[in-house]
């Protein structure tokens, strides 16, 4: 359903990590790309390690060709607390490098675990180097990178000079940027503002709205400019990944509804308002 923009939409996989803490849908990557398909988006971005029922290239590869859905990215969500990858750290990475390599074009999407503030100088640079060598590793095996900065209260990625130490670390021939405006305005900036800031990091791009109620609204009924910011995207020619992690409450019950909804949303209210 993507139309002549130069981006395209995506759904990403946590939506349905919310419901039990994962638990109910565990295992069920194959009906997160049906339904991802049914709300028209043209791409998924799964969690590495929650993948479940398509663990390798081959079958995962057939379920998306049956939906007509592209494998966008896959987010890699580690703890990276030390000045160098632990071996299981460093395992799992590589695992998710061998996986990207069969799907060329798909980002490997760098997280965080939250943990705690504590020891931050320490812990912001070991970040930035395990993300930079991980990133180098991929990008020699042909797989793009990206890193995603989130915005709980224990995170290390969640203010405006977490950003500044963090993002401007980054070495930037090997790592881009995934401006996740719900995570930017949640941390107290303004995601336009951030993402103009460093424009020539952005590689993709979340889309999940916030009401400060105390943080995130279903897609389309927060505080998230994102008629502005699509806008922008637009005027810069961006050309990658549009993924919607949506993590408003309705989540929690309704997963796949969910979904179909912000499909919904981005088709018939907020890409009729854009000029191209």
């Amino acid at each position: 359903m993507d139309s002549s923009f130069p981006f395209r939409f995506g759904a990403e996989a946590y939506t349905w990590f919310m419901n039990n803490n994962g638990q109910t849908h565990a295992n069920r990557l194959g009906h997160m790309i049906d339904i991802t398909a049914q709300a028209g988006f043209a791409g998924i971005e799964p969690i590495f390690n929650w993948m479940g029922d398509l663990p390798d290239p081959d079958s995962l590869g057939v379920k998306l060709t049956e939906q007509g859905v592209e494998l966008a990215a896959i987010a890699l969500a580690l703890d990276w607390n030390n000045p160098d990858e632990t071996e299981q750290e460093k395992y799992e990475a590589d695992r998710a490098i061998a996986l990207l390599k069969h799907f060329p074009g798909a980002l490997l999407c760098t997280v965080q675990k939250p943990t705690g503030r504590h020891d931050l100088e320490t812990r912001r640079r070991n970040l930035v180097n395990i993300v930079n060598r991980v990133s180098r590793r991929a990008v020699d095996q042909g797989v793009p990178c990206t890193f995603h900065p989130n915005s709980p209260h224990s995170s290390i990625t969640r203010t405006e000079e977490d950003y500044r130490v963090i993002i401007e670390s980054l070495d930037a021939s090997v790592t881009g940027w995934t401006p996740d405006v719900g995570h930017l305005i949640n941390g107290g900036m303004d995601p336009l503002t951030k993402m103009k800031e460093y424009a020539s990091l952005i590689n993709l791009v979340h889309y999940k709205d916030w009401n400060g109620e105390p943080e995130f609204a279903l897609l389309g009924n927060g505080k998230v400019d994102f008629v502005g910011i699509t806008q922008w995207l637009v005027e810069q020619q961006y050309s990658g990944w549009i993924i919607c992690e949506d993590e408003g409450p309705e989540a929690m019950d309704d997963p796949d509804g969910v979904t179909l909804h912000d499909g919904r949303w981005v088709y018939e209210t907020l890409l009729p308002g854009i000029k191209e």
